[in-house]
């Protein structure tokens, strides 16, 4: 649910975008709004985690998710921007609730060694929620043209209303749909007997678990991969587009008959957003197939070493987006979805090693690290404004050098750590 929900959000963008007219770089603060509550809640998310538990943290956070989407209702009613962003700040509230909880749960529940393994295969079915999201996305939120503010203007009063009432109920049908849905799932998750298996400590625990130097580096690497990953996704749309890629697309045979297969509609009666909004999903999907892969791959390899091997993916992909046109530098970018795959699951592992009881602590501020999907989107926003698409990626290619460069520097880390035990 916290996978589909996050990237339908990237859908929304450029249909926000062309209703309230935006820049690329107001677009972006869709993303800062929502990742924002990330970086304002979760240390005390995870306070309030060491003192309820688990499975309370998993139903607290279900439950304000719900009511964020609620909130989506009056947003499209009303037309008003800042309240769209409040909804979004409610929706991913409850969201850092839940990954606060989630996250370091599954870690816990087996060796350390193999950690980074059972939160690759966890992490996969929130993929599977990313690979699901751009598909509805392009069908129910950007498969109709938006008329601009004169357009609207110069309609009649009866077709004004009627079309504003079809453009709310485009937004509030699907929202409304995952608010029943997620508390549906609070409701039954309360009746499943979780083991309890986290210890509550007295006062907060954050000077302890910053002491680990691993930590810090690895939540530096947390906020510039969500910052990169989500950047990416919730551009690829005016990427292709700028690529003039909805053309190309509908001429060519092969690629038309995959955008009408997601879509499920003819694309000569589709707008251009949705045409190249379906091959979006490749994007995500790849993410899931990746950690299905990658929970094999980090149990008979160190997940360091995986992490190093995926990072240089991405950043010669990008390259390749970058230096190219057309269809390569489509799937190539698409591509980067299937490495990025295991990043966050391993950097949070990698992050968590050695840390024992303060892992909740250690999770609020790994958790408070993926603010970095606030800032990365509107900076690359801005970026693009300047410079247009390609040359801002090289903004994608600092991010994952640094995760490289973690991948080596936490190896020799735990190494070090291990050591100390032993003696």
């Amino acid at each position: 649910m916290w996978g589909f929900i996050t990237v339908l959000v990237d859908s929304l963008i450029p249909r926000l975008r062309e209703v309230f007219e935006l820049t690329f770089f107001e677009a972006g603060l869709v993303q800062f709004a929502f990742f924002m509550a990330y970086g304002l809640l979760s240390i005390p998310s995870g306070f309030i985690l060491s003192k309820i538990g688990y499975k309370k943290g998993i139903l607290l956070g279900l439950g304000i998710m719900g009511l964020g989407c609620l909130l989506f209702y009056p947003a499209a009613s009303f037309r008003i921007f800042p309240l769209f962003l409040f909804g979004y700040f409610i929706l991913a509230g409850g969201m850092t609730v839940l990954q606060v909880a989630a996250n370091p749960y599954v870690a816990v529940l087996g060796s350390e060694e193999t950690a980074s393994s059972r939160l690759n295969l966890s992490q996969a079915f929130n993929s599977l929620g990313t690979a699901i999201a751009p598909a509805v996305g392009a069908m129910f939120l950007l498969s109709d043209s938006i008329k601009n503010s004169n357009d609207i203007n110069n309609l009649s009063s009866t077709a004004k209303e009627a079309y504003l009432i079809a453009e709310a109920s485009a937004v509030q049908n699907p929202f409304l749909f995952l608010a029943i849905s997620l508390l549906l799932l609070a409701f039954i998750v309360s009746f499943i007997k979780l083991p309890n298996i986290l210890k509550k400590k007295e006062g907060f625990g954050y000077g302890e678990a910053l002491k680990h130097k691993v930590l810090k580096m690895g939540a530096i690497g947390i906020f510039l991969y969500v910052g990169a990953e989500v950047a990416i996704g919730s551009y690829l749309v005016n990427y292709f587009l700028d690529m003039n890629m909805a053309e190309m697309i509908k001429n060519s045979h092969w690629m038309a008959s995959i955008s009408e297969s997601i879509l499920q509609q003819d694309l000569e009666s589709v707008d251009y957003k949705a045409v190249v909004g379906a091959f979006v999903i490749f994007y995500w999907s790849g993410a899931m197939v990746g950690r299905f892969i990658g929970a094999y791959l980090t149990k008979i390899i160190e997940p360091s070493k995986v992490l190093a091997l995926f990072a240089i993916m991405a950043i010669l992909l990008l390259a390749i987006s970058m230096l190219t046109t057309g269809f390569i530098a489509m799937w190539s970018i698409l591509l980067v979805g299937l490495f990025n795959s295991i990043m966050f699951p391993t950097i949070f592992t990698l992050s968590l090693n050695g840390l024992g009881e303060y892992k909740p602590q250690a999770s609020g501020i790994l958790c408070t690290a993926i603010v970095g999907g606030a800032f990365i989107p509107p900076l690359y926003g801005f970026f693009t404004d300047q410079f247009n698409f390609k040359p801002a990626l090289i903004l994608m290619v600092f991010c994952y050098f640094y995760i490289f460069y973690f991948s080596k520097k936490s190896n020799s880390y735990i190494q070090s750590y291990s050591k100390i035990n032993l003696q």
